[in-house]
């Protein structure tokens, strides 16, 4: 029998939820290593020999080695699969979606939801940092939902990385400040996403 992959993860993560789903859709089978990164687990000598930047996930690849960054692992489990369109122009936006969900989506939605969640702050204490992360929050949800306009979903009208990527922070964006009532069009797409094969919520492993 193939030995599994191993992922070190953070349940609650949204780019930990990523590769979580995508394995599940693929029916990857894993072994999953929980690191608590708010007791510092991630910042170890022994976990950053494993990745120098200390941060999950982390995939460890039997007889190849480890594979940081969200987005590479999930690219490199749906290599070949129907997660990836195999039409260029189609693959190149789904790989759009994907750069513009680590610029847009994650250090706004993202970072709220970990400080009012993980980092035990209040609205409060964070002042103008955070009504400016949910500020910039709100214009990459406005942006989505012009994108989904007469759309089921990101990319050549699809399940593709881009939906995966995209819904695992939007999804959560009420935990961070970001409310989703006037996003139509997000909400049906995340009632579809989550009919998906496969499909687990955040914390399950």
């Amino acid at each position: 029998m193939k030995t599994p992959y191993t992922l070190y993860d953070f349940l609650p993560s949204g780019n930990g939820y990523k590769v979580r789903l995508t394995a599940k859709r693929l029916a990857i089978p894993y072994r999953l290593v929980q690191m608590d990164i708010t007791r510092g687990e991630t910042r170890t000598p022994e976990y950053l020999a494993k990745n120098s930047n200390g941060r999950i996930p982390l995939l460890e690849v039997p007889g190849r080695g480890y594979l940081a960054e969200s987005h590479a692992i999930i690219g490199f489990l749906a290599e070949g699969s129907e997660l990836i369109p195999t039409d260029s122009w189609a693959r190149a936006h789904m790989w759009q979606w994907l750069c513009f969900e680590q610029y847009h989506v994650e250090p706004n939605i993202g970072t709220a939801r970990f400080w009012l969640h993980h980092s035990h702050k209040t609205a409060a204490e964070l002042g103008e940092r955070l009504t400016e992360k949910i500020a910039k929050g709100h214009e990459a949800l406005a942006v989505v939902e012009r994108e989904l306009e007469g759309k089921s979903y990101m990319v050549a009208d699809r399940f593709t990385l881009a939906d995966i990527a995209l819904y695992a922070y939007i999804h959560v964006a009420p935990e961070g400040g970001v409310p989703l009532e006037a996003y139509p069009g997000i909400r049906a797409w995340l009632t579809r996403v989550a009919a998906q094969p496969g499909h687990a919520p955040i914390t399950e492993a």
